[in-house]
């Protein structure tokens, strides 16, 4: 049950982030497919998922999604780039916040009021400021510059921090990402193929979230030693 405003949020989202492996990203074209693309993610077995602010009417998405599937799913608010809009997506029902790069002021405020941050990073130094700060989680991003295998070279001198690679994630390289350390995989646009979902419907959407939760569950079955 998806609980906000105590202390177990954090321990709560992290959990599900890492139980899944999987925080699917919504970028829609308008406010009003949120709503349904956030019920077929949750279909597919998503339990956590994030709507990016450059999606039109992403508050009130945010607020709709949570008033909707209350109690089913955790919903983050993405590219977060200030302590304004963090202020904002909290007031409308926002479980986390999310950001592409590391902004100090965003992760304070979610602190101060109990709200994860997913902080966004790429080099070892940003990676140490962001762990340093109090980010709930590190989002490797673009992963799409980052091979695999650098996930296993941050986690060889942070052990303890949960790397989620996003922005170029895909269904053919996200169990190598798990098996390089990755705790989860993000990303929008494996999700997000337009043409998909307006031929084949929402099931697409559903079948697409359930693949990928699918394979990355094969891939921890087997999880080599890190080095």
């Amino acid at each position: 049950m998806v609980e906000r405003g105590n202390a177990n949020l954090r321990e709560r989202f992290v959990g599900l982030v890492k139980e899944i492996g999987l925080l699917p990203v919504i970028k829609a074209r308008c406010e009003r497919d949120c709503l349904p693309y956030a019920q077929a993610m949750y279909d597919g077995g998503a339990r956590v998922i994030e709507v990016t602010m450059t999606t039109p009417g992403a508050l009130g998405a945010i607020e709709a999604i949570t008033s909707e599937l209350k109690g089913k799913l955790y919903v983050a608010a993405g590219t977060v780039l200030d302590a304004g809009t963090a202020r904002e997506v909290i007031l409308h029902g926002g479980h986390a916040l999310v950001n592409p790069a590391l902004v100090p002021e965003v992760i304070d405020l979610g602190n101060r009021y109990g709200v994860p941050v997913c902080s966004g990073a790429f080099t070892a130094t940003e990676v140490f400021n962001a762990m340093r700060a109090g980010a709930a989680i590190v989002k490797i991003f673009p992963a799409q510059l980052a091979v695999p295998k650098y996930m296993t070279n941050l986690k060889m001198v942070f052990p303890e921090v949960n790397l989620v690679p996003s922005g170029g994630t895909t269904l053919e390289n996200a169990a190598e990402y798990i098996r390089c350390g990755a705790c989860a995989v993000s990303g929008a646009r494996v999700f997000m193929q337009y043409d998909k979902i307006e031929a084949e419907g929402l099931a697409w959407l559903t079948r697409q979230v359930a693949r990928m939760i699918e394979i990355i569950r094969e891939a921890r079955k087997d999880l080599p030693e890190l080095p």
